[in-house]
């Protein structure tokens, strides 16, 4: 195995060896004659030589380079056409080859292709110029080849001319895919287009997105870096930086453009996936000049040198970092590699490219792990023509065989293949031992159809003229010291899938995400990117997603906005949360408080209920309008604390509409009875002829409680008709729905708040006027009180309702409710429960008659001094009742009379003694 090691480390080997070109014969590397020829076009040189003298001539150059992996791709061919003439794929028909060097130059190639569409056994090799090549047999049948992208394009335009079918093994350029631009061109493996998809799969999966691409500057490059381009843009991924390279070593400018490209790669530190669409020779010369610049990368490989073992060689190979690679999918070829092991008994003679490599082997023969091209430049032309006698023992070191590349391999022969299968079509009714059987065009409308049965599977081109085979995915490992080659994944084209054999190699796959080659840090979910100045979408920054926005994925371009009215978010985060709903709960604290308030207001009123049922004949029960009113006014009360329930606890429809109908009926009902008590203690202790004429007129209880509570009924029902009340989602709050009870009509509301408003200013106005009552019987005083708390609550409740939001809106209305319903509660009622239970002695007959005669005096007084100061003019000096109430009972409260004393007031006299005892015991009967 030493043999095969020495030769391992390099596969390019340049040489000045000259094969003269004296006429057309020479340009053909290897020949083989047969009933129908292939032409072959392979390059198996990297260059060719450039005349250094002027003027230049129009004179085909010799080559230099030796491509060890393209000499395979002849041996290939040759191999193919060997096994299926020893088949019986063709009975009775021998395929022959004609097999070009293009050096990997247009120029040459067109040169082999010009002599490819001469006439057939012309001995001028003359291409006939015709307006019609239908009935033309030019000198081959079909073309294999060629090997790069860039020459296919110009070859295939040629042949074209003829309708020549050409099958590339290696020519992968998508462009060949159009079958207006080369309808003869064929290929045996996928385009670009699937391999540039697979190199970003490859990059996305692996979390990266700003990366480098070089490239060879040929048409094969260009155009592979603009698939990539394309493909990239699609998934994000940015493209830091792209630089090619001369296609030609020869040029000047190369290996400054070299020291360019390591120099870019070292200065852009956060690009640390650098994809490679370059020739082998390329390659060569830019690793070779990173490992010395330390550089440390993942190199993801492209078809051209993915499993070039040359490349794998070079010394201190693995500094730079990890290789991963895309190559045409292989088959079983242990055919050829028997076919390699017997190559020395392979003559020589119409083998050119076989005769250089023996000649080379032998001059190189003593290194290991050196360069060949070093060696080769060291060399004379007679050393290699010296120890020819080491030749069996460089053919049985298996040098070829460590040195294959299989997809190339396999597409190879495929290629010869499908050229068989399509001529096998066309001979089944033609005697194909004639070269004027059938002509290229109909071999090429043959191959459109053709089905080939290869390694037991049935194989054909697609309608772009591909073959839509796998990749395999290449991982360079280091394995006992040696770079070695190895298959990692299977990426399927039609599925788009990374397929593996075992979690190994998965295992493998994955640890590719270790490597960060991003320019930005990557954004959690809960932030989002923020292009900066960069023109790369990759170069941003991470800001957190707004409050009600979030995003729940790394790298995200914007944040989601979540649905306000049900969900929330709060800055940075990758969800959103539903709202809680919020209302007056039973449980909340100030809930239980009012409610605690409520329930000792209701145990107020029963409580006075029971003292007041107790105290029934007593003269402050009698005195408060007797037990039916005082029951009424309890009872409303009663209702007006009940109804601050309806205001807890989650809102429903039946709770929005009875809750604020039932509290202003019942404030309706109470302040209609209180209007009463006034109306009727005014009656009682009014001197004023005129005014008690007037209260008589309207005092009548049952029908002024019934119409001002029927007016509140009569509100609340147009209200409940035709704005009704109803439940609202209040999303006021970013984090929370407030249920709450709409009162669908403002004014409605405003109404009959206004309407009780204006009942208590009516009630308050007469209590006013009674307010200088006896001193041990103010009831009207207390009524004024009880007026004024609810005006000051309801004046403050309106500004504070109107700027309150939140669950607690309903606790303000509330709190108001409480304060007025205690207020006149108390002001009502606790003075007389204080004189009934404290001041019993007060509460008897007597002492009732004593205090009104004593303020009955005290008014008479006061009433006669009124009189006398009256106008001394008036014709009438009597005070009369007026006509207009005669038809009424002088009665109130039906249990009494009363009326102004009929006697004649004389200016300075004073009224009798009687007068005053009088007007008590009517008083109190009235009251």
């Amino acid at each position: 195995m030493a043999f095969v090691r020495f030769l391992i480390p390099c596969f390019v080997i340049g040489t000045d060896i000259v094969f003269s070109c004296e006429n057309t014969d020479d340009l053909v590397g290897a020949s083989s004659p047969g009933d129908i020829v292939i032409g072959g076009l392979f390059a198996v040189h990297s260059e060719m030589m450039h005349p250094e003298e002027h003027p230049i001539k129009p004179v085909i150059q010799n080559c230099a380079g030796f491509e060890i992996q393209i000499f395979l791709q002849t041996l290939a061919m040759i191999h193919a056409i060997e096994m299926i003439n020893n088949s019986t794929l063709l009975p009775g028909v021998t395929l022959g080859y004609e097999i070009y060097d293009t050096c990997a130059e247009v120029t040459k190639a067109m040169a082999s292709a010009l002599r490819f569409l001469s006439k057939f056994d012309s001995s001028e090799d003359v291409v006939e110029f015709k307006c019609n090549y239908s009935d033309y047999i030019p000198r081959i049948k079909a073309v294999t080849g060629a090997t790069y992208s860039e020459v296919s394009m110009a070859v295939s335009r040629l042949l074209a001319l003829q309708l020549i079918p050409q099958v590339s093994p290696a020519s992968s350029a998508e462009i060949l895919s159009d079958k207006i631009r080369f309808p003869s061109f064929f290929r045996t493996i996928p385009s670009d287009f699937h391999q540039t998809r697979a190199m970003t799969h490859l990059i996305c999966e692996s979390g990266w997105n700003w990366i480098g691409v070089i490239a060879t500057d040929d048409d094969n490059g260009r155009l592979a870096v603009e698939s990539f381009g394309v493909q990239a843009m699609a998934n994000n991924v940015c493209i830091a930086f792209k630089e090619m390279l001369p296609a030609y070593l020869s040029d000047n400018t190369f290996h400054i453009k070299v020291d360019h490209v390591v120099e870019k790669i070292v200065k852009e530190t956060r690009v640390n996936v650098i994809v490679v669409f370059m020739r082998q020779f390329h390659v060569l010369k830019v690793f070779k000049k990173a490992i010395e610049r330390n550089v440390n990368k993942i190199w993801i490989a492209s078809d051209n040198w993915s499993s070039a073992v040359k490349i794998s060689t070079i010394p201190n190979i693995r500094q730079l970092g990890t290789i991963v690679g895309f190559g045409f999918k292989s088959r079983d070829i242990s055919a050829f590699q028997n076919f390699l092991r017997n190559l020395h008994e392979m003559p020589t003679d119409n083998n050119k490219f076989l005769r250089e490599y023996v000649m080379l082997l032998q001059v190189c023969a003593h290194l290991e792990y050196y360069d060949f091209q070093a060696c080769i430049s060291n060399q004379s032309q007679d050393d290699l023509l010296q120890n020819v006698e080491n030749k069996h023992q460089i053919w049985k070191d298996e040098f070829l065989n460590a040195n294959i590349e299989p997809g190339f391999i396999h597409s190879t022969v495929l290629a010869v293949y499908t050229i068989a299968y399509a001529i096998k079509g066309l001979c089944k009714n033609r005697n194909c031992k004639d070269p004027f059987a059938f002509t290229p065009w109909e071999l090429l409308e043959e191959l459109k159809n053709v089905t080939v049965i290869y390694d037991d599977k049935e194989i054909k081109f697609d309608s772009n003229g591909d073959m839509s085979t796998s990749y395999d995915v290449f991982l360079w490992k280091e394995i006992d010291g040696h770079m070695k080659i190895t298959t990692m994944a299977e990426y399927d084209p039609r599925k788009g899938d990374f397929i593996f054999e075992d979690e190994e190699k998965k295992k493998a796959f994955l640890d590719l995400k270790k490597v960060q080659s991003t320019c930005s840090q990557h954004c959690p979910p809960g932030q989002m990117k923020k292009v900066t100045g960069s023109p790369h979408t990759c170069c941003y920054e991470c800001v957190y997603c707004p409050e009600n926005h979030y995003s729940n994925q790394t790298d995200m371009d914007y944040c989601y906005q979540c649905d306000n009215k049900t969900y929330w978010a709060p800055v940075n985060s990758s969800t959103c949360y539903s709202k809680t709903i919020h209302f007056l709960a039973w449980t909340d604290w100030f809930a239980i408080f009012l409610l605690l308030l409520s329930a000792f207001g209701v145990v107020l009123v029963l409580s006075i209920s029971v003292i007041f049922t107790k105290n029934l004949n007593t003269p402050v029960v009698k005195a408060s309008g007797g037990l039916t009113v005082c029951y009424i006014i309890l009872f409303s009360h009663f209702l007006i604390f009940l109804s601050t329930t309806f205001f807890i606890d989650e809102p429903t429809e039946f709770k929005c509409k009875t809750r604020q109908a039932l509290f202003g009926i019942s404030f309706a009902l109470c302040i209609s009875c209180i209007l009463i008590k006034s109306l009727k203690i005014l009656l009682a202790f009014s001197f004023d002829p005129k005014l008690q004429n007037f209260l008589k007129c309207i005092y009548k209880p049952v029908p002024i409680v019934v119409t001002c509570t029927g007016i509140q009924v009569i509100i609340c029902t147009f209200w409940l008709i035709f704005r009704t009340p109803f439940v609202k989602q209040n999303f006021s709050i970013s984090r929370a729905i407030i249920l709450e009870c709409n009162e669908g009509s403002v004014l409605a509301f405003g109404i009959m708040l206004g309407y009780i408003a204006a009942l208590a200013f009516i009630c308050f106005i007469f209590a006013f006027k009674g307010r200088k009552l006896p001193e041990n019987y103010n009831e009207a005083k207390f009524i004024t009180f009880g007026m004024l708390i609810y005006f000051i609550a309801w004046i403050v409740f309106i500004p504070v309702y109107a700027t309150t939001f939140g669950k607690y809106l309903p606790a303000v209305e509330i709190i108001v409710v409480l304060i007025s319903n205690y207020g006149i509660l108390c002001c009502t009622f606790l003075p007389k429960c204080y004189i009934i239970i404290y001041k019993q002695e007060t509460n008897t007959k007597s002492a009732f008659l004593k205090m009104i005669y004593t303020y009955s005096s005290k008014s008479a007084s006061s009433v006669a001094v009124s009189q006398i100061s009256l106008d001394s003019k008036s014709s009438s000096s009597r005070a009369t009742v007026s006509d207009s109430c005669k038809s009424q009972k002088n009665s109130v409260n039906g249990n009494a009379h009363f009326q102004v004393p009929g006697q004649t007031l004389v200016k300075g006299k004073a009224l009798p003694k009687n007068t005053a005892r009088t007007m008590a015991r009517k008083r109190l009967s009235s009251i």
